[in-house]
């Protein structure tokens, strides 16, 4: 499954696979406009995998619709206390302000986040989230902090779930569009033994 769209300056892509044998994927992704200033954007890996574990994440990214103007501190209690009789999740979330070229990011669980750019030497990693250890629905921590990070023209933010193997920032073709980044990593990184994500987001310098 492939979605794929631009908000604001942000082309964005996501493409996910169940875990092998299987027919349901539990991993989602989010991509949607807040007011037309800011794109919030994340990934929900529903624990476990199958159709419970994708119950669990579509109830998530309905409540990060219905709220997406909150902070994103906001944005995971809501999370927290709606998937509360469901299996929980791990999230991150990414909210980027057009206006600042602000990237805010905040994590739960095991969905990695990083901001990378291209590199005479191949790939430079500018930023990753900091993960807090969890699962939204089930516990997490009493503070949830974001944090802030510039993000510039080139910048592409890469957040995956952990179906994805640790190596998948290893080969990135920065020329080639974020649906075809986030389609070569799933295909070359995916685990045998997960559902798996992949989520892009290259900030392009210009509404699309």
């Amino acid at each position: 499954m492939a979605e794929h769209g631009w908000l604001g300056p942000i082309e964005w892509a996501a493409t996910s696979r169940p875990l092998p044998g299987q027919t349901v994927c539990g991993d989602r992704s989010i991509a949607v406009d807040v007011n037309g200033a800011a794109a919030l954007i994340g990934v929900l890996d529903g624990l476990g995998h199958g159709e419970l574990a994708a119950e669990a994440a579509d109830c998530g990214v309905q409540i990060l619709g219905d709220a997406r103007g909150e902070a994103l501190e906001t944005l995971v209690q809501c999370c927290h206390r709606g998937l509360s009789n469901t299996r929980g999740v791990a999230m991150t979330l990414a909210h980027i302000d057009f206006q600042t070229d602000t990237l805010s990011w905040v994590g739960i669980g095991n969905v990695a986040a990083d901001l990378v750019a291209k590199h005479p030497a191949g790939v430079e990693v500018r930023s990753s989230v900091r993960l807090a250890g969890g699962i939204v629905g089930y516990r997490i921590p009493e503070v949830v902090a974001s944090q802030d990070f510039p993000i510039r023209p080139g910048d592409l933010l890469v957040i995956a779930s952990d179906g994805i193997d640790e190596n998948h920032l290893d080969d990135i073709d920065f020329a080639a569009p974020a649906l075809t980044i986030a389609e070569q990593i799933l295909h070359s990184h995916a685990k045998d033994n997960d559902d798996a994500l992949v989520l892009t987001a290259r900030h392009r310098g210009a509404s699309g």
